[in-house]
Parts: C-alpha cells; structure tokens; sequence
C-alpha cells in the first residue's frame, strides 16, 4: 500500500489552503491524490502534502458529507462553502412597435385650401 492511500491524514504544504488539514480521498494517479476536509476538495501534487501517523476509515471516493462526519468526530475543522445564491435575471421583452401617423406637411396643406379657393372662384365667376 502507498503512503498517500484513502483515509490517510496530512497537512497541506503549499497553495491557498497551506497548513490546514486534510484526507485523502482517491489516489488519481502516481503523483496526484484527491482530498478533501479543512481543505477545498480538489486533486493535489502529492509534493505538497505532509503525511500524519492517523488514518480515518473511509472508503476511497468518500463523500464530502462523509469526510466531514470524520473530522467533527476528531474535533477538526471542515471547509463548508455557501454557493451564492443568483439573483433572478429580468427577462428581456421586445419593443413595441408604434405606428406613428403620417401628416401632411403644413404648406402641402395650405397650398391644396389656396387651390380650392382659387377653383372655387373660377367656377363662381364662370357662371
């Protein structure tokens, strides 16, 4: 058995969650392990782990609820995150097309009330 297998206690070394503790959760391949714990569960250079004498009974790929079963049994702290709740997006409604009433020009107007008058006195005197 290796050194870094499911269950085996170590501390952080490097990176944001430096000298906190930790569990080994899944051995991903020779030179990366899975943990998870005071720690954000992700995969890890097993470089950057010290390794603890105590080993918590787990089985390999162990939820996050069940390793966090495990260190509130030994008294250590577990990292819990909140997702952020998003806010509802306004939805987007299509603009309403106003049709907007075509006017006449106003000396287009005028003219057409001169033309009638004008007709309206060559029928008058006309007759």
């Amino acid at each position: 058995m290796s050194l870094f297998e499911p269950g085996r206690l170590c501390v952080k070394l490097a990176g944001r969650d430096a000298g906190r503790k930790c569990v080994v959760v899944e051995a991903v391949d020779a030179q990366f392990v899975m943990v998870d714990g005071d720690v954000r569960r992700k995969r890890v250079n097993m470089k950057h782990l010290e390794p603890l004498d105590q080993i918590i009974k787990i089985k390999s790929m162990a939820s996050h609820e069940t390793v966090k079963k495990e260190f509130e049994a030994l008294g250590l702290p577990v990292w819990d995150t909140n997702s952020k709740k998003v806010a509802d997006r306004v939805k987007r409604q299509k603009k309403k097309s106003v049709k907007v009433k075509e006017t006449k020009p106003a000396k287009k107007v005028a003219e057409k009330k001169v033309e009638k008058k004008v007709e309206a006195a060559e029928v008058t005197a006309t007759t």
